[in-house]
C-alpha cells in the first residue's frame, strides 16, 4: 500500500524506545487537537486540514518547552499585553481552534 503511494517505510532501531518519541507526540497532538473533532471528506480535505493545522502549530500555538512561544518565533521576545489592550480572536479550521493576538 505504501509503495503504491510513493512512500518509503523507515524502520526504527531495535530496542530504542525513544526513537519514535517525536513522531508519536506529533501524532497524539494532531489527533487530540484536530482530527478527533472533525470528519474528513477525503484525502484532499485531510491534506488541506493538516496543512492548516501545521501552519497553526508552528507559527501560533504556544509550546511549553519553548516558554510558551511558537517554534517559528523562537528568536523574538513575546508581546506583553497591558490590562487595557484590545485582543483579537482569529478562527482556524472553521472555528475548531482560536488564535489570540493583540489588535493593532
Amino acid at each position: 500500500m505504501f509503495a503504491a503511494e510513493g512512500m518509503k517505510v523507515i524502520r526504527t532501531p531495535i530496542q530504542a524506545p525513544r526513537a519514535n518519541a517525536s513522531a508519536e507526540r506529533w501524532v497524539r497532538t494532531v489527533r487530540a487537537e484536530c482530527l478527533d473533532w472533525m470528519l474528513s471528506a477525503g484525502r484532499r480535505h485531510l491534506e488541506n486540514v493538516l496543512a492548516e493545522y501545521v501552519e497553526h502549530y508552528n507559527a501560533k500555538r504556544p509550546h511549553r518547552g519553548l516558554s510558551l512561544r511558537a517554534p517559528d518565533t523562537t528568536g523574538r521576545e513575546p508581546l506583553v499585553a497591558s490590562s487595557t489592550a484590545a485582543v483579537q480572536r482569529n478562527a482556524v479550521l472553521g472555528g475548531l481552534i482560536h488564535e489570540y493576538e493583540l489588535a493593532a
